[in-house]
């Protein structure tokens, strides 16, 4: 069976940064949000679905789902959040384990924002890898990247679990308050004690 490594931080935090230095490393990388996407593109095996249960109006013109309506409404409607991670939520699921199980990798870094959160994909994981930096960085990551308002990014971080209790979870932790080469330091060496611990039987 595969080591696997479950990486997870809050919205923000740095996670596409360490997986990719983790990638250009040798690891396969099974990104949870990754795999969502792909459900969720215009085309993609979950788009039928998403509009039986949310409507047609959360489908854009392209065929895709509307992220952005779609984020709106489980903010504010928990029923329809609730339908669309019952939807969702297994499919993710089972195209995760279908790629850990395909991977050639000396170890697998499987990509889970809501790791914690969910038994399943924390029982799977060999090691719990939480990149970690402070909400004000957290804002002003998220507000760059996708120019979502303050409040709304508060929101978010609010809703998800809080830092405390994700730091006390981790095995490891990265700490991505800094530049990009510090983050890639810390991956360089985690790189190194995993590959001994692929290696060597539990």
């Amino acid at each position: 069976m595969a080591f696997v490594v479950g990486l997870t931080g809050g919205i923000g935090s740095g996670k596409s940064a360490a997986a990719e230095e983790f990638a250009r490393l040798g690891a396969a990388v099974v990104d949870t949000d990754a795999i969502a996407r792909e459900l969720t593109r215009a085309g993609g095996a979950a788009i039928a679905d998403v509009r039986r249960v949310l409507g047609a109006e959360f489908i854009d013109a392209t065929g895709a789902m509307d992220r952005a309506e779609v984020r709106a409404l489980v903010f504010s409607d928990t029923a329809a959040k609730a339908r669309l991670e019952a939807l969702l939520h297994p499919m993710i699921r089972a195209e995760s384990e279908r790629r850990i199980a395909a991977a050639r990798a000396p170890y697998v870094v499987h990509v889970v924002p809501l790791l914690l959160e969910s038994p399943g994909y924390r029982q799977r994981a060999s090691r719990v890898l939480v990149v970690d930096c402070p909400p004000q960085v957290q804002t002003e990551r998220v507000r760059q990247r996708n120019g979502l308002d303050e409040a709304e990014i508060k929101r978010i971080i609010t809703a998800q679990m809080p830092r405390a209790a994700r730091l006390a979870a981790a095995d490891d932790v990265i700490d991505n308050s800094g530049p990009l080469d510090a983050l890639h330091k810390q991956v360089r060496a985690l790189h190194v004690r995993y590959l001994d611990m692929a290696r060597t039987p539990a």
